[in-house]
């Protein structure tokens, strides 16, 4: 959590990993909006020590990524005792059936399949955190 821009109150933390540059825009700006503070991160192989860095109330990880996949990220997180109770929200554009059931296998609380809808998006936000 981080204090707002007058110091007062704390927003909640969301750690956006996301390889493709539009979606990462329009994750972090609907999380803007809606008063969370977004963090983003477009090499995957950067995310768990970013994670660590900042401690997030939220991870979404996008699961097809060049070098690393989410879901060996997600297995790695819930596994390291610093990261595990951090929620995550698992964001795919293959939804192919047992693909939810594999992301939640890995431990990710929450599964979105691309495209994205706002209200989806946020009611699986809200839900986390």
């Amino acid at each position: 959590m981080v204090a707002d821009a007058e110091g007062g109150a704390t927003m909640k933390t969301v750690l956006v990993v996301e390889d493709n540059e539009l979606n990462l825009k329009l994750f972090c700006d609907l999380l803007r909006a809606h008063g969370f503070h977004a963090d983003a991160v477009r090499d995957g192989r950067d995310a768990l020590d970013r994670a660590r860095a900042i401690g997030p109330d939220l991870i979404i990880m996008d699961i097809q990524m060049p070098h690393v996949s989410g879901l060996d990220l997600i297995e790695q997180a819930k596994a390291d005792p610093a990261l595990a109770g951090i929620p995550i929200m698992a964001v795919t554009a293959y939804a192919a059936k047992g693909d939810e059931q594999r992301i939640r296998e890995a431990g990710a609380e929450a599964y979105v399949s691309k495209p994205v809808t706002v209200s989806r998006f946020l009611q699986a936000v809200g839900g986390l955190i």
